[in-house]
């Protein structure tokens, strides 16, 4: 079978393309939400009962989905449910964001951090990690203690890694050298 990402990459362009720069930004959180939704197993079990028209599960999700759904969200839904690509539904989010990010010049940037960071220090590190990367980025903070210390930065392919296990993992590669 063909990976999730080949088979969401015409859904995700067709609907950005069919997206204008102001709707865009929106209809990625629709997508968003509908993609949570549409990761949970019992629904997808659900969706693809043969005994279950593409009507009730449209009802059920709307249900669920706590935001209200543009046209263009509807439709994206309808046509993963005819054609049995529910299960592809995530990563067609994941694609739609990323040509979101691309067309306004934002990039979505991880910092794994061992403790969690107040909002004012967020801010500061954002700044500086802006100039790093010489682009806007959208940050969001995982705390992982095993780091002891500092951060690891993860914006797109690119890691910029100053916690303090690298740098002890560094130390013990050069002395060990």
């Amino acid at each position: 079978m063909a990976e999730l990402a080949t088979i969401a990459r015409p859904y995700a362009e067709a609907l950005f393309k069919a997206s204008d720069a102001t709707s865009a930004p929106a209809l990625a959180g629709e997508i968003q939400a509908l993609a949570s939704v549409a990761g949970d197993a019992d629904l997808r079990a659900f969706a693809s009962n043969p005994k279950v028209s593409t009507q009730q599960v449209l009802d059920v999700i709307g249900s669920v989905v706590k935001t209200p759904l543009s046209a263009a969200a509807k439709n994206l839904l309808q046509l993963a449910l005819e054609n049995d690509r529910l299960a592809a539904l995530p990563e067609m989010a994941v694609q739609f964001q990323a040509l979101v990010n691309a067309r306004s010049g934002v990039s979505d940037a991880v910092l794994y951090s061992a403790y969690p960071i107040e909002p004012a220090q967020l801010a500061d590190v954002k700044v500086t990690l802006e100039k790093r990367f010489g682009r806007k980025l959208n940050a969001a903070v995982v705390v992982q203690p095993e780091l002891i210390g500092g951060i690891r930065v993860v914006v797109g392919d690119e890691v910029l890694d100053t916690s303090v296990k690298a740098r002890l993992e560094q130390m013990k590669a050069a002395l060990t050298a």
